[in-house]
Order: C-alpha cells, then sequence, then structure tokens
C-alpha cells in the first residue's frame, strides 16, 4: 500500500509537471520582413497614409489564455514610408517626427484582457517622442502555421489611434495647420516561433 501510495503520488507530480510545462506561453520573434505598422493622418482635405517596416521584438502567446500573453516590441522611426522619397525625408525632420533625436517607438504592455481565444484588448505603455503614454489596442489573433521555411508562425492585427499633440508634437497646434493631429494605426504584426531554450526568447 505504501508503495502505491508513492508511485500515486509520483505520478500525479509529473502530470502536475507536465500541465506546467504545457501551460507556458511560446516565445515568437516579430519577423520586421513581414510585420508593419501602418499609419494614416490628414492632410488637408484628404488623408496620407504609410508605414514604418522596421519593427523588432518579442510575443509570448498562451492559445488557450490570452491573458497570460505579453507583447515588447520597438520601431525604427527612420523606416518611415510614405510612399514618396521627398515627403518622408520632410517627415524625418525636426519639424515632424525628429528622428535624429528620437530614433526609436516602443511598446511594452502591462496587461492583456482576453474576449476570446482570438481577441482581446492589450494595455501597455507606448513611448514615442521621448513621451510614454498608456494606449490600449484592441486586436485579434489571425492564426497559426508553417511556413515555408519549416518554421511555425503567428500572426496578429491591432488597430487603435493616438493624438500627435499628446505627444510632444507641436505640428498639429499651428492654426490652420495641414497635417491633422489624430492618427490611426494599424498594426500586422507575423511572429516566428523560436525555441525554449533559444536565448532570443529572453532577450531580442
Amino acid at each position: 500500500m505504501k508503495f502505491n501510495l508513492k508511485t500515486a503520488g509520483l505520478t500525479a507530480s509529473l502530470l502536475l509537471a507536465s500541465s506546467l510545462a504545457v501551460a507556458e506561453p511560446d516565445a515568437y520573434r516579430i519577423d520586421d520582413s513581414h510585420s508593419f505598422a501602418n499609419w494614416s493622418i490628414r492632410h488637408v482635405a484628404s488623408k496620407t497614409s504609410g508605414t514604418f517596416s522596421d519593427i523588432k521584438g518579442k510575443i509570448l502567446i498562451d492559445a488557450n489564455d490570452l491573458s497570460k500573453s505579453s507583447v515588447e516590441a520597438k520601431i525604427n522611426m527612420l523606416s518611415v514610408n510614405s510612399s514618396h522619397a521627398k515627403r518622408d525625408e520632410h517627415i524625418k525632420k525636426p519639424e515632424y517626427l525628429d528622428v535624429e533625436k528620437f530614433a526609436e517607438m516602443t511598446f511594452v504592455s502591462k496587461k492583456i484582457e482576453a474576449k476570446s481565444n482570438t481577441e482581446g484588448v492589450m494595455v501597455g505603455v507606448l513611448t514615442m517622442h521621448g513621451v510614454s503614454k498608456e494606449m490600449t489596442f484592441p486586436f485579434k489573433v489571425l492564426g497559426f502555421g508553417t511556413d515555408p521555411w519549416g518554421g511555425y508562425r503567428a500572426g496578429f492585427e491591432a488597430r487603435t489611434s493616438v493624438k500627435a499633440s499628446d505627444f510632444g508634437f507641436a505640428w498639429p497646434l499651428v492654426k490652420d495647420a495641414p497635417v491633422g493631429d489624430d492618427i490611426e494605426i494599424t498594426l500586422l504584426i507575423e511572429g516566428v516561433k523560436l525555441p525554449p531554450e533559444n536565448p532570443i526568447a529572453k532577450k531580442y
């Protein structure tokens, strides 16, 4: 009887350890060649749009419980692209993004509220132009799948809007400013799954 109790205890411990291992979130490296931070903003009587294509970071995702997931990302402001080279150079100047002084935008999640297994709301701190503010991003998990190179990927989409003036940008404060204050943002993120022992999973 003593042997059976020990065996049962050992079995229970192994099952618990196994369940905890399964519950660990999977780590994904943001693939900047397939990820985009798209934006649009009013210009005079219409809108101008573009993207930031240089995005790096990591995503920890628990597909069974999104509330246990987290995100850390940084965007290279020099990668701004509005499909017009002369305009892009203007956008980078101190009058607008001031990329020489503020070369990166960062986001670090604080909590995630899961609405389902594929949708939720992400709350975190966005730092841009030297100003940090708490932001909310509704997001969707677009799916998971094997890529053509033998890797495994996950896709995400998030949308939000920010006021440039909240981050210390002066252009919207000018009377009859040709460029608006409200910036609409759509994040299209693709991540490559990392093995647990990969050190990049801890530091991107």
